[in-house]
């Protein structure tokens, strides 16, 4: 066997094994097969026509991830927020974030972030036009877990808004 071959074949053992190693993470999720944060509810609203009222979402961030909060510590850091196209017949006013939690990454004991965990919620203050309206929210965030930080990521609240 070529020390080229044995070089080779080691390679290939060693990022498979780095592979497996990422697809059986903890509990046996892979945090690159499901999204780090989720949208719980609510799936469906009524509001008055016209008028501003705030309706509550819920999101989850997975078991050992955190985000940076809507107002991270650093410039750099890219903040939690979110967004209702223009078009989707609801206007967002203002997004109120929860307080986040200071937090030291284990790597960086100098730096001390300002993040969620577990669940949260952001309280939107919408105004619905007359009719139903199937509203795409937008969540951006950057999600991290003790080491490393992922690219950020955006997902949709999908939120079914009856405005009568």
């Amino acid at each position: 066997m070529s020390i080229r071959y044995r070089v080779a074949a080691a390679s290939a053992f060693g990022l498979a094994s780095l592979l497996a190693q990422g697809q059986a993470g903890e509990v046996g999720r892979s945090i690159l097969k499901h999204a780090a944060v989720e949208y719980l509810y609510p799936e469906q609203i009524t509001l008055p026509a016209g008028k501003a009222a705030v309706v509550a979402l819920h999101f989850r961030i997975a078991s050992g991830l955190h985000i940076n909060s809507h107002a991270p510590k650093d410039e750099f850091l890219i903040p939690t927020t979110l967004t209702i196209p223009e078009v989707s017949g609801v206007r967002l006013e203002e997004a109120k974030y929860p307080a986040g939690v200071d937090f030291t990454m284990p790597a960086d004991p100098g730096t001390r972030l300002n993040v969620y965990t577990g669940e949260f919620v952001i309280e939107a203050r919408v105004v619905a036009a007359a009719g139903d309206h199937l509203v795409e929210a937008k969540l951006r965030y950057q999600a991290c877990d003790q080491n490393a930080c992922m690219p950020p990521r955006t997902i949709t609240a999908a939120i079914d808004v009856v405005g009568k």
